[in-house]
């Protein structure tokens, strides 16, 4: 359990840089870390749960289409967290298209890599 947390606080705050740098997302909720932290919930549920399952099932058409498959599958992923947080809390954080959602995965694969290199997840 412990370490979902600190997963958890790895992710937001990943996505809060990625809302702060990227102007295709944004944060929804006042104050908007709610809708950031409700958001990353979701991700590291995700990314814990369905993630490496639906991974391993696309594994050979990502191989056949150079890895575009794992840029739909993070795009379905992302807009499925931003659609959970909305519905369950009313926060979250919406994102604009396609583009703004690989920028998105891009920023929180660098940001939650150099965060969890410093803190030692």
């Amino acid at each position: 359990m412990g370490r979902f947390i600190s997963r958890w606080l790895i992710l937001t705050v990943a996505a809060g840089i990625m809302v702060a740098v990227l102007p295709g997302m944004h944060a929804i909720g006042e104050p908007p870390v709610l809708g950031i932290a409700a958001f990353a919930l979701f991700m590291a549920l995700i990314n814990a749960s369905i993630k490496p399952i639906i991974h391993i099932i696309a594994l050979p058409l990502s191989i056949v289409s150079f890895g575009l498959v794992a840029l739909v599958i993070n795009w379905l992923f992302m807009q499925l967290a931003s659609w959970l947080a909305l519905s369950f809390f009313s926060v979250g954080v919406t994102i604009d298209g396609f583009v703004w959602s690989v920028l998105g995965s891009l920023v929180m694969t660098i940001v939650s890599g150099i965060v969890g290199g410093i803190i030692g997840d």
